[in-house]
């Protein structure tokens, strides 16, 4: 007897319940009070939308299932990772979401550094040259300093 090997379908359409599941356990989604959706692309892939605060409702993360595989994207559709582990990838999501905000500590240590800067460059040169121009303009007035 010969057997014939056939390709297996891949999983295409709408999420199944332990696939939901296994992303809710592990993103924590709903206990963030975050929204998140579901959709299909127009090759009947399924994909999970993580859904930023109202009222704009900006998409956050995106999960996709393309062929087997998952894929992980930001926002702005910046491929985060991707690998045939559901698992895994919503390991990864949770780490996405869970990251600090280096950009914004960054501009703060900027702004800071900006302003110790001028501090150090423009003003305290005018308090020093403010009691020369005093004496040499007003020498009465120097002896008050």
């Amino acid at each position: 007897m010969n057997v014939v090997a056939f390709r297996r379908k891949p999983l295409q359409g709408a999420w199944s319940e332990t696939e939901l599941a296994t992303l809710a356990d592990t993103i924590n989604i709903g206990r963030r009070g975050e929204e998140w959706e579901t959709g299909i692309t127009e090759n009947g892939d399924a994909q999970l939308y993580l859904l930023g605060p109202l009222p704009e409702r900006a998409c956050t993360l995106c999960i996709s299932r393309v062929d087997g595989r998952y894929i992980l994207e930001d926002g702005t559709g910046r491929l985060l990772f991707e690998h045939g582990s559901l698992p895994l990838v919503a390991a990864h999501a949770r780490t996405a979401l869970r990251g600090t905000r280096w950009w914004l500590v960054a501009r703060i240590v900027m702004v800071w550094c900006t302003i110790r800067h001028t501090i150090h460059d423009e003003i305290e040169p005018l308090m020093i040259e403010g009691e020369e121009l005093l004496v040499h303009f007003a020498p009465q007035l120097a002896a008050f300093v």
